[in-house]
């Protein structure tokens, strides 16, 4: 008895670091790529220290891992599994709480009520050459490894970089994962000029995490 309570007492531990949002947050960001602790204190808007002092207890779990490269500590996603605690997490609590359900659908189901697609869509229909994959993630998340052969281009700059973009394709677009708004808004505004565009049900961490193939910046495959 003394046993199984001491095992579940560290079984918890990870239970109580994943009682954070920012700390879920955080390994949303991480499930990108590797990062600074300066680059997820910008993108996060924490300061330096509460992001260090997360990514710590984080990394006490078993969650992430730290590596300094220069004067600088990069932390990564300590395992691919890491992605889908997330995602069973997700889809327990939008199945059970009344709360998320009501937040998905204002912000998110409310903005496009159409089916997106699979991934074994997507992987039927790039395999004919009929559709443009748009990743609509930042720059430095796109570099640190995206979907062969997607055109990297942010919501806020889609405007401008439209015309990169062939309008007879139809446009599937993909971000951080199935609760990202960026796909969501480039579909919105890729149909409001005209194209035929979806949105990916989930997102480039899924896609990696499932064993699919991932192309860097340098057109290196794995």
């Amino acid at each position: 008895m003394a046993f199984k309570q001491d095992l579940n007492d560290q079984f918890a531990r990870m239970g109580k670091v994943l009682g954070s949002g920012r700390r879920l947050e955080l390994l949303d960001y991480l499930a990108q790529g590797a990062r600074s602790v300066d680059a997820l204190a910008s993108v996060s808007g924490l300061s330096i220290a509460n992001t260090s002092q997360h990514l710590q207890k984080m990394q006490q779990a078993g969650l992430v891992c730290a590596e300094r490269q220069g004067k600088q500590i990069f932390y990564a996603l300590a395992d691919d599994e890491v992605i889908t605690l997330m995602a069973v997490l997700h889809g327990l609590a939008e199945r059970h709480l009344a709360e998320v359900r009501e937040m998905v659908s204002l912000h998110l189901t409310a903005r496009d009520s159409l089916a997106p697609v699979s991934v074994d869509e997507l992987l039927a229909r790039a395999q004919s050459g009929l559709v443009t994959i748009l990743d609509v993630r930042p720059p430095e998340e796109y570099a640190a490894g995206h979907v062969p052969g997607a055109v990297n281009i942010s919501p806020a700059h889609l405007h401008e970089q439209i015309a990169r973009l062939d309008a007879g394709r139809e446009v599937i677009a993909y971000c951080r994962g199935p609760y990202c708004t960026f796909s969501f808004e480039a579909v919105a505004a890729l149909r409001a000029q005209g194209f035929t565009a979806h949105r990916l049900e989930s997102g480039f961490p899924e896609w990696k995490q499932a064993g699919h193939p991932v192309e860097y910046e340098q057109n290196q495959q794995v």
